[in-house]
């Protein structure tokens, strides 16, 4: 994987590991889960077949990175406050092809592949949260987030469990509480929703044993409210995996600190959803370049708005 950038634009972010280290196993890849939401354990993704080896490619000056280079490349902010304002960081973890879709037949999958893989999986094991729509769980697979050995000193070093928390956020709560994402977690799976969702489905999700989150009026969930409503509760490092209408949500919120995105070299036309739908803002909002990396031509940018909140 080739550095294209420096963060130097990003203060508070730390730069990019220089690549010039001894190749490294890509490992960790153990499992076969289907779905965006699962894809820590795919080597094989369409889009990506054949590429074996890369790291020692004729011509290339670059070369795999380690598990611990990516983490250090995407740590979050070691100077987030313990509480109140700014505790929280929202960071979005998306893929898009060059014509803008976001999904090809309803998935992530077909336009992904292994380096973003292990991006995916990196952005994970250092969250305290991830945040998913309901719709995003069920079309995706949604599994719960398993404990990786090669995080396992990181992830106790920051103080944090075996496995982040996945946060599923439903206005209806139409979940069906009965699949291991409920049933099997390493540490018990959050619903977030507003306090006027129907209490069938409140007293239903309790007894699956997730954690209800209310944050919001009504059936509606604020986005806003509902970071605060998980910073509350010890979860700051925040990574959302959508789908576009939630990001798109926490777009119009003003919520999103940061953004992860893996542009795919594919064309899809169509009427794919973009990254982030819904009711655009008023004025466009600046986000920061931090870093830059390309493998395959692949790239994967990372992007942090322009002043803190």
């Amino acid at each position: 994987m080739t550095d294209l950038t420096t963060a130097a634009a990003a203060p508070g972010l730390p730069t990019a590991p220089d690549p010039s280290g001894p190749l490294t196993a890509r490992g960790d890849r153990e499992g076969r889960n289907e779905g965006r939401g699962d894809r820590e354990g795919r080597g094989d993704r369409e889009g990506c077949e054949g590429r074996e080896g890369r790291g020692d490619r004729e011509g290339r000056e670059g070369r795999e990175w380690s598990l611990d280079e990516l983490a250090d490349a995407y740590a979050y902010p070691a100077d987030l406050p313990t509480e109140g304002p700014g505790s929280a960081w929202l960071r979005a973890n998306m893929v898009s092809t060059l014509d803008g879709a976001a999904q090809h037949d309803g998935r992530s999958q077909p336009i992904s592949c292994a380096a973003d893989m292990r991006i995916f999986g990196t952005l994970r094991a250092l969250a305290d949260v991830v945040i998913a729509g309901a719709e995003t769980v069920r079309l995706e697979g949604y599994r719960p987030a398993r404990a990786r050995e090669a995080f396992a000193a990181r992830r106790a070093a920051a103080g944090q469990g075996p496995a982040p928390a996945v946060a599923v956020v439903s206005g209806s709560l139409d979940l069906d509480f009965s699949l291991p994402l409920f049933t099997e977690p390493l540490v018990p799976t959050l619903v977030v929703t507003g306090a006027g969702a129907p209490a069938d489905r409140i007293a239903a999700a309790r007894r699956a044993g997730a954690e209800v989150v209310i944050a919001g009026e009504g059936t509606r969930v604020d986005p806003a409210r509902a970071v605060r409503e998980l910073a509350g509760r010890g979860l700051r490092r925040q990574l959302t995996e959508g789908g576009p209408r939630l990001l798109g949500q926490f777009v119009a919120a003003g919520a999103l600190d940061e953004l992860c995105l893996t542009l795919s070299p594919m064309l899809t036309a169509g009427d794919a959803q973009r990254i982030a739908g819904g009711p655009g803002v008023t004025v466009p909002e600046r986000f920061a370049l931090a870093s830059l990396l390309e493998e395959d031509g692949f790239l994967f940018g990372r992007y942090r708005r322009g002043s803190a909140r």
